[in-house]
């Protein structure tokens, strides 16, 4: 039997810990079946007595733990939650869930039906149908909880999910939360440290789903999220977005820089012999609908590319790839002339593209030019692919051998 540990952060919450625990361990966990339920409390040593309520309700839940630790953040407090969850109660999923009430138990159950389906993580949200925030939140509120959220949805890239600053989340703990280095999680002294574990956790499960929830006011005192916490949180999504798009910016640098030595070789080899020579070859198709091979521009197109290859294989290993970098001496021509193979596509795009513009419009510099701009879209596109696939092998694919 699967055992869902719901960790609970407490600091001040005396007045509403011991109605929430006989909300959630006393009604709500007896009617979810085939799962040990438990919760453990993580409290801050609320000098108001939190962590005593929760001793006294002991006695009565044999399936309530507490968890007293020194005040360090809400990120910090749900970090030491899940290493005690995990290393101690042997959790094979753990829940984040409020203790103000924000959260209402009777939603425990369908999350965890959610993961006993399949889900190695569980949102609940708040924006899919089912899911609501309070009617009673000014609209100011309203709005900054919606296009908060949309904004971070935007900046990580994730459409497909709604919700993606709710506190109310399961994980399991194989494959998802076992593969994060929560001690280095962003922001743990803030809300904001929710995002980079999501942004981590969706990246490391499979089947990521959506669950209804109906967000409550709390039951006392006011919302601890303020103008800081907002910033602090749009900061860490704003981190995550570059950091998750970084390879493709410096591979975007990289061929920028690959554009302006295309573009500059193609014009000194439009002006030499080597290109004129070859484009000599092919004399017969110039009345032909092939009449672009014959074109020395063509053949300077195809020289200029493949300058911009070796340009591109250079800069890619030793900053894009870094990661994966190629360092000895034969894997180096190896991979370079594996590298030529696999790019030839675009020596041969360019090839094409600039041939039949200089036999439509003239070889004249603008056409050339022109050419590689029409052209680099494709390159582009076909570049990256291949470098993913084949070259560095950063892209794991179904039928790869390292995914059998």
């Amino acid at each position: 039997m699967d055992r869902v540990v719901v960790v609970m952060p407490t600091f001040k919450e005396a007045e509403n810990i011991g109605r929430m625990i006989d909300e959630l361990v006393g009604k709500e966990f007896p009617k979810i079946k085939n799962v040990d339920m438990q919760l453990l409390v993580v409290d801050a040593k609320s000098p108001d007595g939190t962590g005593q309520v929760v001793r006294e309700k002991q006695s009565k839940y044999k399936n309530l733990h507490l968890l007293s630790k020194e005040k360090g953040g809400l990120g910090a407090d749900y970090v030491a939650g899940f290493k005690y969850a995990v290393g101690e109660l042997d959790a094979d999923a753990v829940m984040e869930m409020d203790a103000d009430g924000q959260h209402p138990p009777r939603f425990v159950k369908p999350m965890v039906e959610a993961y006993l389906a399949g889900a190695d993580y569980a949102i609940g949200s708040r924006y899919i149908p089912g899911g609501s925030i309070p009617e009673e939140w000014a609209f100011f509120r309203k709005a900054v909880s919606f296009f908060g959220n949309l904004f971070i949805r935007i900046v990580l890239v994730k459409p497909k999910l709604h919700d993606l600053t709710t506190g109310f989340r399961l994980t399991r703990v194989k494959g998802v939360l076992d593969k994060i280095d929560l001690d280095n999680l962003m922001e743990q002294k803030r809300f904001a440290y929710k995002v980079d574990l999501l942004y981590q956790s969706v990246k490391n499960a499979k089947n990521v789903v959506e669950v209804p929830l109906e967000f409550a006011p709390r039951m006392a005192e006011k919302s601890k999220f303020d103008t800081k916490e907002m910033i602090a949180t749009f900061k860490v999504a704003i981190i995550l977005g570059i950091k998750d798009k970084q390879r493709f910016i410096k591979f975007g640098t990289v061929g920028f820089i690959g554009y302006i030595v295309n573009a500059v070789a193609l014009e000194i080899f439009s002006g030499t012999t080597l290109a004129a020579n070859l484009a000599s070859n092919f004399r017969g198709l110039k009345e032909t609908s092939l009449a672009f091979v014959a074109e020395p521009s063509a053949w300077a197109a195809a020289l200029a590319a493949e300058l911009a290859i070796i340009n591109n294989f250079v800069f890619n290993n030793i900053w894009t790839f870094k990661e994966v970098k190629i360092t000895k001496p034969s894997e180096i021509i190896r991979k370079f002339l594996e590298f030529n193979l696999t790019t030839v596509g675009a020596i041969v795009i360019q090839f094409i593209v600039i041939g039949i513009m200089v036999v439509m419009w003239g070889d004249i510099r603008l056409i050339r030019q022109a050419g590689i701009l029409v052209a680099m879209p494709l390159v582009l596109t076909y570049n990256y692919i291949m470098y993913n696939m084949v070259i560095w092998k950063t892209w794991k694919l179904p039928w790869s051998k390292k995914n059998k």
